[in-house]
């Protein structure tokens, strides 16, 4: 019986041995599966690039879309407004011929008028028979009107203001407000009318005689 243990023994040892000597294999990826997960990341790695790039280009051309709409925009609303000037500069060099008779008996210059004011009276070089009226606090843009009366008369109906001229003197309202604004204004050939008119008034027509009946 011993011996049958003792060669059983001797049987199993030289397996128990192999066994401990054969290395054990590890579950390590195969190299062929390594280079097919790198080569899929190095592809969503480019894939996520070109996307990022299409969508940059995207927006760019996007930008580039909406500046030129704007300008577009720009040019035809100053296309627009130029055209509205061309039209008002139109009407305003509309003058009669007997506004363009007042235009041309209207004094220029710096007149002063009572009180330390001033008003000067400018023709308008780009509209031909207007003037610029202007002194201490105002400006107006006026142009002749004809009036009943000989007085040359001068508009800005807009601001409502009137410049009303007569052999000896001038003067400017407001018919907006009510008021006048500069009174008693003088050119140098209104003063000589004034200074005539002081030396020989007109007669009166209250110290006219009645006639003989």
């Amino acid at each position: 019986m011993k011996i049958l243990i003792a060669s059983a023994l001797l049987l199993a040892a030289p397996a128990w041995t192999l066994a401990q000597t054969t290395p054990q294999t590890t579950d390590k990826p195969a190299p062929h599966a390594t280079a097919k997960k790198a080569a899929s990341k190095t592809s969503a790695k480019a894939a996520s690039a070109k996307s990022s790039k299409a969508r940059a280009k995207g927006e760019a051309h996007s930008a580039v879309v909406a500046k030129a709409s704007a300008t577009s925009s720009r040019t035809r609303l100053h296309s627009g407004a130029m055209q509205v000037a061309a039209g008002i500069s139109a009407a305003e060099a509309a003058l009669t011929p007997d506004e363009r008779a007042i235009a041309d008996n209207v004094y220029t210059g710096r007149m002063a008028c009572e009180l330390g004011a001033f008003v000067e009276v400018e023709p308008d070089a780009q509209s031909p028979g207007r003037f610029y009226v202007h002194g201490k606090g105002f400006k107006y843009h006026m142009s002749p009107v004809v009036s009943a009366t000989s007085a040359v008369r001068l508009e800005d109906q807009q601001a409502g203001a009137v410049w009303i001229q007569i052999a000896n003197k001038s003067m400017l309202m407001n018919q907006k407000l009510g008021q006048r604004m500069a009174d008693e204004c003088m050119s140098p050939q209104q003063v000589t009318v004034a200074e005539a008119i002081k030396k020989d008034p007109p007669p009166s027509l209250l110290d006219s005689k009645p006639s003989a009946k």
